[in-house]
């Protein structure tokens, strides 16, 4: 470990929290410093398996270790916002922040206000863009090499039965949780963007079809750019008995690229250059957030050692959310064509449940 490592906590253990871990422990510059959660059980399955000391109150955690500089939010996505401000007024720690970053655009925005008051950074985590074949099509697209772009499109067919939902009370609700789109698809929503360029407008419809919760498990979406391409998106966790796939294809005018596998994560088809899907693609069966999160933190380290600006700026990671909740502003229109850019927010995600959140908050001591 260098002398001026980066100190980091982690906030939740869920199952993403333990990968955070594993790409904090193999990155050097970066310190796993503790972790916290309101379950002893999982935060002390994490100190023990990484040597760390673990709690169940944070603030006890970031008190009694005030080396602390960086705290990574991996609590429901429902909590973000209040967990994040938290962190940043009253301990004035700069934050990594799971996907889905915030449930809405003006949560972001109030975010980053606070934390440019504060002096501190925000890190949102949008790891697939750091995918082999995603960084190469998005090298071609930049290049020109596909050409010009006429039609993307996304497909995810994954599996979360009903015994994913009720492993606990947040999972498969609007107020904490968010639906397939929001919990399993916002990675490849983001991608839209970030191959694609700015959406205009999306039509979408959502159904709940392979279990018993209040949000969707199903989408379906045409979405139009600025230009003149076209896009869909079918996300869904009703798919049966297994996870299929995550795809990302682009018909260019110059060839076709399709991005796969569990996680966006083969390059099955390039035809500007066939020999490029094999030393592009990533094998995902070990861990199906592949390598990406350790890029995060190897960038969190170059931010602040080197002075780089962390890749994932405010407005890039607002227009995201942005996006998301435009295709449940869609739903809630009964499948309307609605603006991307008219600043409206869903009316059901990431709403108000105080009997929720208080599961969910440290009280104080």
């Amino acid at each position: 470990m260098t002398p001026n490592a980066i100190h980091v906590a982690v906030i939740g253990c869920g199952r993403i929290a333990g990968h955070h871990c594993r790409s904090i422990a193999g990155m050097p510059g970066v310190k796993l410093a503790a972790v916290c959660d309101l379950v002893p059980e999982k935060a002390k399955a994490y100190g023990d398996e990484f040597a760390v000391p673990f709690y169940t109150d944070y603030r006890k955690l970031l008190t009694q270790h005030p080396e602390i500089s960086v705290v990574a939010v991996i609590t429901p996505s429902g909590m973000h916002h209040e967990h994040t401000l938290e962190m940043i007024e009253r301990w004035g720690k700069h934050v990594v922040v799971e996907k889905p970053t915030f449930m809405k655009p003006s949560q972001l925005t109030d975010a980053y206000a606070r934390a440019a008051k504060a002096g501190v950074q925000l890190f949102p985590v949008f790891q697939n863009r750091h995918n082999l074949a995603v960084k190469r099509v998005k090298k071609a697209i930049d290049s020109g090499e596909l050409g010009e772009i006429r039609i993307i499109a996304v497909r995810t067919r994954w599996c979360r039965p009903q015994r994913y939902y009720d492993m606990a009370p947040w999972r498969g609700t609007f107020a904490q949780d968010g639906g397939c789109l929001t919990n399993q698809g916002i990675h490849h929503v983001d991608l839209l963007r970030h191959l694609g360029g700015e959406v205009k407008r999306v039509s979408a419809t959502m159904r709940t079809l392979g279990a018993k919760i209040e949000v969707e498990d199903t989408v379906v979406a045409t979405i139009t750019y600025g230009d003149s391409k076209v896009g869909t998106l079918e996300v869904t966790t009703a798919a049966r008995p297994i996870d299929y796939e995550a795809s990302l294809s682009i018909v260019g005018s110059e060839g076709l690229a399709q991005i796969g596998g569990i996680a966006v994560n083969e390059l099955q088809v390039f035809t500007p250059d066939p020999s490029a899907c094999a030393a592009n693609s990533e094998d995902f069966s070990g861990c199906v957030y592949g390598e990406g999160h350790k890029i995060i933190y190897q960038d969190i380290a170059s931010f602040f050692n080197e002075g780089r600006p962390y890749p994932v700026t405010q407005d890039d990671a607002f227009a995201s959310i942005r996006l998301l909740n435009s295709f449940y502003r869609s739903d809630e229109a009964n499948g309307g064509w609605i603006d991307v850019m008219d600043g409206g927010e869903s009316t059901r995600l990431g709403r108000d449940s105080e009997e929720l959140a208080n599961l969910y908050r440290t009280p104080e001591a």
